[in-house]
């Protein structure tokens, strides 16, 4: 991620998660739920929550461990890292401060990566993303599972023009508001109706190396969760 992105999320820290809840009538709480669940159901010993901001997904994943299971976190704001370290589960998981794009792991450590809502935001270019997405391939292990939550287009063109004018609408005017960031809330509005539909995003995946690329759409299409393995 670029360092202007560094920075939006460094700035909206302290009411990231309450904007989120806001802006989605708490539904990011159940889409969370589920891809944590979801990321969980394989087991493994190593998981990895990578760009993961306050820690939300983190602290879900840590609920559904179980005693072989230990969750890391890797994000490279520490703004963000911070508000995670005050979560009631933070003194169970591991902490980096690290860039998704050179993520300090050696090759084929983990059994589960997992990111939510942050895929858009690696997103600056279609070759960019493909390089994020094969780094996460590296440091999963042969058959490890990567689960990927973003928001994403709907199917319909009515329920899809609605959503992008609730973004338009809200977000950066809601988002401004309550955390005090304009550019933070500009850029966030403009990143999601521009992120790849579901299909695409699969097909991403299988470029990126994965195999068994599979998704499920959430709430009408607003959101997908995406499963792949590494072979």
């Amino acid at each position: 991620m670029s360092k202007g992105v560094q920075h939006i999320f460094s700035e909206v820290s302290h009411t990231y998660e309450l904007v989120n809840h806001l802006l989605t009538f708490g539904l990011d709480v159940f889409w969370r739920r589920r891809a944590s669940c979801t990321a969980a159901k394989g087991g493994g010993e190593r998981w990895l929550d990578v760009c993961s901001g306050t820690g939300e997904t983190a602290a879900y994943l840590q609920r559904y461990a179980d005693s072989r299971a230990s969750v890391v976190t890797a994000d490279f704001s520490l703004p963000m890292t911070r508000v995670a370290l005050h979560k009631h589960e933070a003194k169970q998981i591991a902490m980096t401060l690290a860039d998704a794009k050179q993520l300090p792991y050696p090759d084929d450590t983990f059994d589960v990566v997992i990111i939510t809502f942050a895929t858009r935001n690696i997103n600056n270019s279609r070759d960019g993303l493909l390089k994020h997405l094969r780094e996460f391939r590296r440091v999963l292990k042969p058959g490890g599972r990567f689960v990927n939550l973003e928001t994403s287009q709907p199917k319909s063109r009515l329920i899809r023009w609605l959503f992008h004018l609730y973004i338009r609408i809200t977000v950066k005017p809601l988002g401004s508001f309550i955390s005090g960031s304009k550019s933070g809330y500009a850029y966030l509005s403009y990143t999601i109706p521009r992120f790849y539909s579901a299909e695409e995003f699969a097909r991403m995946l299988s470029d990126a190396g994965f195999m068994n690329a599979s998704f499920e759409r959430l709430t009408l299409g607003l959101a997908a969760i995406h499963r792949a393995i590494k072979p």
